[in-house]
């Protein structure tokens, strides 16, 4: 590296990152080459086989009958609602695990983020324990309140909070460790109470994290098949959603299956083109 370089990497910040390329003396070695195509097509096949058996002739049929666009439409406000109670409980969440040092904090982080590895059926389940008529909270809202969550629409919302959660609290929680605190303490010195120093100045800066979660718990949240069908069943206009509507008219009828599917495809493109910037770059 001649001075120039070295000059240039110094005032960037340190040595410019120099990218591998296939072919010379520094190509990709064949044993990786490999087996990480072969992963690519693992990955990329089945969408493009989803593509090439799309019934593009008949898709608009197929996504404006009643069966499917009922299913579309209770999808969009199921994952919507779940958003808004995972941004009402979440972010609050998420800001005490970044901000306040508690003891078994860590423990506390790890049962946020066990919907993540849990199995969604298995998440159902412990729904329908928690929630459920007979269920330790449920038995009690029902003769209490006389409110019933499973096998109903809330109770669809219920299930994709909880499965959706997670993402949110991650994503805010990252941000809030990103972002300086001073900010927070310089209000709170000028007389700004916790609260107010969260609303006006916290808030505001981690705001892109906050949508980001968003997007992610919604994605999430219109996806979810296990949980729901579990805990809400697979009533057509009340707790049928898209996934459980992919499923069913897989038996019956597979355009229509298909068709949805397409939906949902181009629903998880959108979000990650709309998350590229913070996602997919490196650098």
């Amino acid at each position: 590296m001649g001075k120039a370089d070295a000059a240039s990497d110094t005032l960037r910040g340190g040595p410019r990152r120099r990218r591998v390329r296939a072919g010379g003396g520094h190509g990709v070695p064949l044993p990786l080459l490999v087996p990480a195509l072969l992963g690519l097509a693992f990955l990329i096949v089945p969408l493009i086989a989803l593509l090439v058996r799309t019934p593009w002739r008949s898709l608009p049929e197929q996504l404006t009958s009643p069966d499917v666009w009922q299913a579309l439409q209770l999808s969009l406000i199921c994952a919507t609602a779940a958003t808004a109670v995972c941004l009402v409980l979440g972010v609050p969440l998420a800001w005490l695990l970044a901000r306040v040092d508690f003891p078994g904090r860590g423990f506390v982080r790890a049962l946020v983020t066990l919907p993540l590895v849990l199995p969604p059926v298995v998440g159902g389940v412990a729904l329908l324990m928690a929630l459920g008529r007979n269920g330790i909270v449920g038995q009690w809202l029902d003769s209490w309140f006389g409110i019933t969550l499973p096998f109903t629409t809330a109770g669809v919302v219920v299930a994709e909070a909880f499965v959706a959660m997670p993402f949110l609290v991650i994503s805010v929680e990252g941000t809030l460790r990103a972002a300086d605190p001073r900010y927070e303490e310089a209000a709170t010195t000028l007389g700004a109470s916790r609260f107010t120093a969260f609303r006006r100045v916290t808030l505001p800066l981690i705001a892109p994290g906050i949508a980001a979660g968003a997007v992610l718990a919604w994605a999430r949240a219109l996806g979810e098949f296990g949980a729901t069908i579990t805990f809400a069943g697979n009533f057509p206009g009340r707790t049928q959603t898209m996934p459980l509507a992919v499923y069913l008219a897989l038996q019956s009828d597979p355009e229509a299956a298909i068709a949805l599917s397409l939906v949902l495809l181009a629903v998880s493109i959108a979000v990650l083109a709309g998350l590229r910037d913070r996602w997919m770059t490196a650098g």
